[in-house]
């Protein structure tokens, strides 16, 4: 089973240092990503889903913990053994427009990466690899000599994963990259990035707000608030038994098209978010949620394990 485990996160944390104290962007993350699955991250603007994907690729340096890919702390990798690891470990930006050079044409872009690492000696073998790569992600050749600014956000969403393609990586984080897309747009860049899982092998880390997207995509979804994990489940399990009423409130949002549904509402969000600049004792959803007891607000939670299903809640 444990060569089945690609990444493990223990105890992850990342801190910013800010004019107001130390604000906790990851706070004690600890999950598992099995080889060749989907972990969905979901959760508000600004729970740290994002700061969580760049931090596992050390994009951003972690504050404490272990992220351990392949049995091996990255942590205690040097930057020259790093950049070598990073072969193997890329990302999808949310932006389509800003992650691309204005100044650089589709072939540059994406040949960028083979040529930073050295993958071939001749421009005949670039330009094989990225052929190869514009017909895996669905881009015509004649688009080869185009530039960003020329291109709808579908294709270049497109240059963008064939970009992270090109090294042949084996774990990619996808930080929402659909959101900037119109809806239609936005069907063809998942069913491409699960059609690429499953021809590549390839494992990944989604990050997004969408519930309706992270449940098309995942195969088990984490819920973070304020950057700590509040819970993990499959997705039939936490769709049909949200057990955090932090889960069952971003459930109850998901707009349901049909004006004459009357369905159960799962839950409604009150109250003010709390600053992650240097929390308090207590979990950080109380002051929001309707449940609360006063031991919610001093005391933290502790993370209580029923089968695959994790949740971090007093009260169940």
């Amino acid at each position: 089973m444990a060569e089945d485990i690609l990444l493990e996160c223990e105890d992850l944390k990342k801190y910013f240092d800010t004019p107001a104290g130390r604000l906790h962007a990851v706070d004690g993350v600890s999950f598992r990503l099995m080889r060749g699955s989907t972990l969905g991250v979901v959760g508000e603007s600004g729970c740290g889903k994002t700061t969580l994907g760049r931090t596992v690729l050390r994009l951003v340096p972690a504050t404490s913990g272990r992220i351990i890919y392949e049995g091996e702390d990255l942590l205690g990798f040097s930057k020259r053994r790093m950049r070598e690891q990073r072969k193997q470990m890329q990302i999808i930006f949310q932006d389509p427009f800003s992650s691309l050079h204005p100044r650089l044409t589709v072939s540059q872009t994406i040949e960028e990466p083979l040529r930073i690492h050295r993958v071939f000696r001749t421009k005949a073998e670039r330009d094989d690899r990225l052929f190869e790569l514009m017909e895996l992600v669905g881009l015509d050749r004649r688009y080869v000599n185009t530039y960003p600014h020329e291109l709808d956000g579908g294709r270049r969403q497109r240059i963008g994963i064939a970009r992270a393609l090109a090294l042949n990586p084996k774990f990619i984080v996808c930080d929402e990259p659909v959101s900037a897309l119109d809806v239609s747009i936005q069907a063809q860049i998942l069913n491409l990035a699960m059609d690429l899982k499953d021809k590549l092998g390839l494992t990944y880390i989604f990050v997004t707000h969408d519930l309706s997207v992270v449940k098309h995509i995942s195969d088990e979804i984490m819920v973070m608030y304020l950057g700590q994990i509040v819970e993990i489940a499959k997705p039939g399990e936490l769709f049909a038994n949200p057990l955090h009423p932090y889960s069952r409130a971003l459930l109850s949002s998901i707009p349901i098209p049909n004006l004459s549904y009357k369905g159960r509402n799962l839950g409604m969000l009150a109250g003010e978010v709390k600053s992650p600049i240097n929390p308090p004792p207590g979990c950080r959803f109380a002051p929001r949620c309707p449940n609360a007891e006063k031991k919610c607000f001093t005391v933290d939670p502790e993370v209580r394990q029923e089968g695959e299903h994790m949740v971090r809640c007093h009260l169940n």
